[in-house]
């Protein structure tokens, strides 16, 4: 069994920690949830998409989603749009709030986005999306800001260009390209393939990243292996398992398995990630978007659907921050009492 050293990896100025990078995913990459991912063992992590509409800029929305405070470096902003003015502003904005490396957004499958033209749909006008890298490159330089660039194998199956836009990409100064192994017509469906990958990884000098259905350290090296890709990307495997990022880190090092953390450890990392979200987003705000986080960590901790569904019932019933971190509590105060017989009235249910 091949045993792969987690190297270091630069892009542009900045040295990053390791080779495993937590994915851009609207909705669930915020501040508190990256900040976790490298903690337990996350090189590198970008924020959630921002829009270059003008309009939008000053959202309450977009300006969450630009909160940086305490997280480590380098800070990574993603932005999305069609025109290349507008992108070029956008980069600039972000870099006067913070941002330190930006990322043109060209895989997103999403249909709001890809109706305006935006995301994946993107690879289907090689021509604009061409424009817009260099209108982006050219207001970044300046700054010493790195851009780099995360797009799809193609627009589907008959147009798989992924390999065309990649090496204009990194042509028009692009310092590292992230390739999601799906189309955009398959959306999340089937499985990611990675030879595209490869074959890009194979005709570029900079820098290039695998991305798609990595969900096990054995993934993660088979991925590696396979590719020859400088890092991997992981997104909807570590929603509720950010520690996955040191389980990969250990495994590539070593070959072995590092143990699944203890309930101790669990619950103090979830109540740290719930006080951060509510910090961020309010309590009224943050009770509501915290539901979906907990149920994603149920999801990775239940002994049984009947459990899960339990839990996700009581936490989304919770309406103050300290109902939702009394579920929290209890569940694991119970862990070592829980079955996956039908409880008439589990205190972990109750504490709400």
């Amino acid at each position: 069994m091949a045993i792969f050293a987690v190297l270091l990896m630069r892009i542009g100025p900045y040295t990053l920690d390791n080779t495993l990078f937590v994915a851009p995913m609207a909705g669930v990459t915020d501040r508190p949830f990256r900040t976790l991912c490298k903690q337990l063992g996350a090189g590198y992590a970008v924020s959630e998409m921002i829009s270059a509409r003008p309009e939008l800029r000053d959202s309450l929305k977009t300006l969450r989603r630009l909160d940086h405070v305490g997280e480590p470096g380098p800070i990574a902003v993603q932005i999305a749009g069609t025109e290349p003015a507008q992108m070029a502003d956008a980069a600039r904005s972000n870099i006067d709030r913070g941002a330190q490396i930006i990322d043109i957004n060209m895989g997103c499958p999403a249909k709001k986005v890809c109706n305006q033209w935006a995301g994946s749909a993107l690879m289907q006008d090689p021509p604009r999306a061409l424009a817009i890298i260099e209108a982006v490159v050219a207001a970044c330089l300046p700054h010493g800001v790195p851009v780099t660039l995360k797009m799809r194998t193609g627009w589907c199956e008959a147009e798989k260009n992924a390999l065309q836009l990649a090496r204009a990409a990194e042509a028009a100064g692009v310092q590292m390209v992230v390739l999601h192994g799906r189309t955009r017509a398959q959306g999340y469906k089937g499985q990611a393939e990675h030879h595209t990958a490869a074959a890009v990884k194979a005709a570029l000098r900079i820098p290039v990243v695998a991305n798609g259905d990595i969900d096990s350290p054995e993934q993660a090296r088979a991925v590696m292996a396979a590719t020859g890709c400088d890092a991997i990307m992981i997104g909807r495997a570590a929603q509720g398992r950010p520690w996955l990022f040191r389980e990969i880190a250990h495994y590539l090092a070593t070959g072995a398995h590092l143990p699944e953390p203890d309930a101790a450890e669990l619950s103090r990392l979830l109540r740290a990630h719930l006080l951060e979200h509510y910090q961020l987003y309010g309590e009224h705000s943050g009770v509501r978007s915290a539901r979906k986080h907990l149920g994603w960590y149920a999801r990775s901790l239940a002994d049984s659907a009947l459990q899960l569904a339990e839990f996700r019932q009581a936490v989304n019933r919770a309406e103050t921050a300290a109902q939702q971190l009394r579920c929290v509590q209890a569940w694991f105060e119970c862990a070592s009492e829980r079955t996956a017989e039908p409880t008439p009235d589990p205190q972990w249910r109750l504490a709400a």
